[in-house]
């Protein structure tokens, strides 16, 4: 490197502030800096690679050059929750505590886009949390109930739930649900998921006030129109900034390509607590002799029982994912 090269190098370096990305759409972000004020931010080159939560180094403008900024780097991520299909890759959020899987009794869920969420969080390293919202429905919050028993049930060597799963009513003020909900996002970082329509902005609402203008302020910055279906915002819920809900789009599909079939049981825990005791080593589960995770399927009175569906949901994504490499 030249010494012309090597003294901008060091300028550039020099120049870079470290931030945190809070929002983004398209090729922009919003960053923060470490005393709260907010700049719209580019990346250099091409494509961005920052998304929301994570460390990014960049640079202000120099003078009579505008207002935007320039992200110039994206520092190591602990983690990244994402999904990918046959067409493209969606990244959610990076360097999370936790997942807030919202679901609904009203519209009927998808079990196999639960699952398939529970799936990517879990290869993420990620600590899911499923919620039930709606439990002023009596009948159909108890049919989904029920449909979640599988999920209730799954537990951690300590005994501690492998899924908390968490009853809601959004439409209701008990000022003991709100509690609740903020003991168990105290001090973390929690990015909320769910399908269009299960009530992910009346929880933000509720959990962060001033949200709704939070939102219509970037998407004024980032000219974005209706925040609900573009964008991923970051929202700190106290004022020393330790607590964060993470709002994102709502999807309808949940694409898994990125993890390979034979990595399935590892991010499946009913499965994957019997994976390494069947016969073949390379076992798929599927179809050999000797398996022991066929063999607790439905298995009625065995604490290893496996709940059928969860083994439907196994099979058809494992099949769906080896065809995606031929």
């Amino acid at each position: 490197m030249s010494r012309k090269h090597s003294k901008a190098a060091v300028a550039s370096a020099a120049a870079s502030t470290e931030g945190l990305v809070v929002g983004s759409h398209g090729r922009h972000c919003i960053v923060e800096t470490e005393d709260g004020s907010r700049r719209i931010c580019h990346p250099r080159g091409k494509k961005s690679q920052a998304v929301v939560g994570d460390r990014v180094l960049w640079q202000a403008p120099p003078p009579g050059q505008g207002e935007e900024g320039t992200i110039e780097k994206v520092l190591e991520r602990s983690n990244l929750l994402y999904r990918q299909d046959e067409i493209r890759t969606k990244m959610f959020a990076a360097n999370l505590d936790q997942v807030l899987i919202l679901i609904a009794a009203e519209p009927v869920f998808s079990e196999s886009q639960l699952a398939r969420a529970l799936i990517a969080a879990e290869d993420a390293g990620i600590q899911p949390i499923i919620a039930l919202n709606k439990f002023d429905l009596p009948e159909a919050f108890a049919l989904a109930w029920q449909r979640l028993e599988a999920y209730r049930a799954l537990q951690r060597p300590d005994g501690s739930p492998h899924y908390p799963v968490i009853p809601l009513n959004l439409t209701s003020d008990d000022p003991e649900q709100k509690e609740a909900l903020m003991d168990l996002l105290a001090g973390k970082r929690t990015f909320v998921l769910g399908p269009s329509g299960v009530g992910k902005s009346t929880l933000i609402n509720l959990l962060v006030p001033g949200a709704q203008a939070a939102t219509n302020e970037i998407s004024r910055v980032l000219n974005t129109g209706k925040h609900t279906t573009t964008t991923t915002t970051w929202y700190w819920m106290d004022a020393a900034r330790t607590t964060a809900l993470i709002d994102s789009p709502g999807f309808q599909e949940f694409g898994l390509y990125h993890i390979a079939p034979t990595d399935l049981p590892r991010c499946m825990p009913d499965i994957g607590a019997l994976a390494d005791q069947c016969k073949f080593y390379n076992c798929t589960h599927l179809h050999e002799p000797g398996c022991a995770v066929m063999a607790e399927v439905d298995k009625e009175g065995s604490p290893h029982c496996i709940d059928p569906n969860r083994y439907r949901i196994y099979a058809e994504l494992f099949d769906e994912l080896s065809q995606m490499r031929y």
